[in-house]
């Protein structure tokens, strides 16, 4: 039985319909819009419309951006010999965060998933390797994500940029910072030895 009119059963399907948020969130979301002044949900709907129209992928990395070219590739202080290839753009916010890497990002947009039904050619692969041929880059880091899927796309990745000469390296990974041993997994103890450095 609904309990709800339906232009609230209809708004609480719609945010069902979001990344991560489960009946309760979605009907908890619908309750505040619904609370909101006419002005604010016309606001908020104009903003969701606007990013909707707005949004496109930047002609040279393909991360999220309202204009032709991106900011980040704007930038001419970046080390143009360095691409770090990630999964998604918040990945791209995550690794400027750090305000540890200075080069160029190459966005992705997803993963090799077989499973999923998504192979190398529905992804961004083809234009990464259209960036490299000008021969001005000397490494690409590959970022993606520590799990099957990332694994797959970095490994295919590393098998197309080898013959090409340019250096392929791998984001490192293992135990987290703060992280204790005895909470971390075999794979990840694993992992965080092949990986050791020298001090």
């Amino acid at each position: 039985m609904n309990y709800y009119s339906a232009p609230i059963a209809r708004l609480i399907d719609e945010f069902t319909k979001l990344p991560g948020i489960g009946r309760k969130t979605a009907q908890r979301l619908a309750f505040y819009v619904i609370s909101l002044s006419i002005e604010d949900a016309s606001q908020l709907s104009k903003a969701i419309i606007e990013a909707k129209k707005s949004i496109k992928y930047c002609s040279i990395c393909t991360n999220l951006t309202d204009q032709d070219i991106c900011t980040i590739c704007k930038d001419k202080r970046r080390d143009a010999s360095v691409i770090c290839v990630v999964e998604d753009a918040r990945d791209v916010i995550a690794m400027e965060r750090t305000k540890e890497f200075h080069g160029f990002y190459h966005v992705l947009h997803g993963a090799i998933s077989p499973l999923d039904g998504i192979g190398p050619e529905d992804i961004r692969i083809k234009e990464l390797l259209a960036r490299l041929q000008d021969n001005s880059v000397n490494e690409v880091i590959l970022a993606t994500n520590l799990n099957i899927e990332g694994e797959a796309t970095a490994m295919y990745i590393t098998r197309l940029l080898k013959p090409l000469g340019i250096r392929v390296t791998r984001i490192a990974h293992g135990i987290p910072v703060g992280g204790d041993l005895e909470y971390a997994d075999e794979v990840t103890l694993a992992k965080a030895l092949d990986g050791r450095r020298e001090l």
